[in-house]
C-alpha cells in the first residue's frame, strides 16, 4: 500500500478577486523509500498541493475536493485524521528556516515539545537526550550547546538541519519537504540535501519534494510531476522526464537551467 495516495485532487483558493483553482484534478502515489518531486514555477500549485494534504489551508479560504490518504487514512474528505498524523506519521520541513522556529523560545525547548508531543509518556529528560541524539544525527557540531542556544544565534544551514531532526524524532512514514533549500545558500544547499538522502535510505521513509529547481529534482527523485497552472503536464521517471522531456513547458525550464561555458582566459 502507497503511504501516500492522491486521486483526483483539487483546491479552489477563495480570492477578493474571486474563486481561483490553484490545483486542478491531480493523481499520484508515493511509496515506502521513494522520493517523488512536484516541481514548477512560482505559482504552479505544488506548495498548495503540499499545504491541502497536511490540511494547513483554512476552511473558509480553501475548497479542497478529490481523494487522497496518508497511512490509508483519508486526509481530503475530512479533517478528523489528520491531527493524529502530522508530527507522527507524516512530518514537514518547511521552506525558510529563519521564521519556521520560534523567535523567543530555544532550540531545546523547542525539539523537547515536538519529541514529547510525538513519544507520549517520554520524560523531559529523555526527550533532551534523544535532542542531542538527533542533532548528532544531522551533523550538528555541539549539540548540548545548540540546544541552549535561540535561533537567531544559528545560520540558516544549521536551523534547516534543526528541522530536519525535528521531522526526525516523529519517526515519520511521509515527510514533506517543501523547497528545502531555497533560502539557504548555494554553499549549504548539498550539504542539506545529501543529509536528506541519508536520512531516506537510514530510515526508508518516502518523501514529497516540492521544488522549482531540476538540478535538485534530478538529484533526489525517483519520480517527477511537472506541474504548470495547477495541472501536471509531465509524469514520469527521472531520467525520462530531465533526459527526454515530451511538454514543452518542461523543455522551457530545461532551457532555463545556467550552463557553463568553456574556459576562456583573459589576455594580460
Amino acid at each position: 500500500m502507497s503511504v501516500l495516495s492522491v486521486r483526483d485532487l483539487a483546491v479552489d483558493l477563495m480570492t477578493g478577486a474571486g474563486v481561483i483553482r490553484a490545483v486542478d484534478g491531480i493523481s499520484f502515489d508515493i511509496d515506502a523509500g521513494e522520493t517523488v518531486t512536484i516541481i514548477g514555477e512560482s505559482g504552479s500549485g505544488k506548495s498548495t498541493t503540499a499545504m491541502a494534504l497536511l490540511r494547513l489551508l483554512p476552511d473558509d479560504l480553501a475548497v479542497i475536493t478529490g481523494h487522497a490518504e496518508i497511512a490509508g487514512r483519508d486526509v481530503a474528505g475530512t479533517r478528523k485524521h489528520i491531527g493524529a498524523l502530522r508530527g507522527r506519521t507524516v512530518a514537514l520541513i518547511p521552506q525558510d528556516p529563519m521564521t519556521a522556529l520560534n523567535p523567543i523560545a530555544t532550540i531545546g525547548r523547542q525539539m523537547v515539545e515536538a519529541i514529547r508531543i510525538s513519544n507520549r509518556g517520554l520524560s523531559r529528560t529523555d526527550a533532551t537526550r534523544k535532542a542531542v541524539g538527533l542533532l548528532r544525527d544531522v551533523h550538528i557540531k555541539e549539540p548540548e550547546r545548540r540546544l541552549k542556544a535561540y535561533p537567531h544565534q544559528l545560520s540558516g544551514g544549521q536551523l534547516q538541519r534543526v528541522l530536519i531532526a525535528m521531522a526526525l524524532s516523529t519517526g515519520a512514514e511521509l515527510i514533506v519537504a517543501d523547497e528545502p533549500t531555497s533560502a539557504l545558500d548555494v554553499t549549504v544547499q548539498a550539504g542539506i540535501l545529501d543529509l536528506l538522502l541519508e536520512i531516506q535510505e537510514t530510515t526508508g521513509a518516502a518523501l514529497l519534494l516540492i521544488t522549482h529547481d531540476l538540478g535538485v529534482a534530478r538529484l533526489m527523485s525517483d519520480r517527477i510531476h511537472v506541474m504548470k497552472a495547477g495541472q501536471f503536464v509531465e509524469s514520469g521517471d527521472v531520467e525520462d522526464v530531465i533526459g527526454n522531456p515530451a511538454h514543452e513547458y518542461t523543455r522551457t525550464l530545461l532551457d532555463a537551467l545556467p550552463s557553463v561555458g568553456p574556459w576562456e582566459e583573459v589576455p594580460v
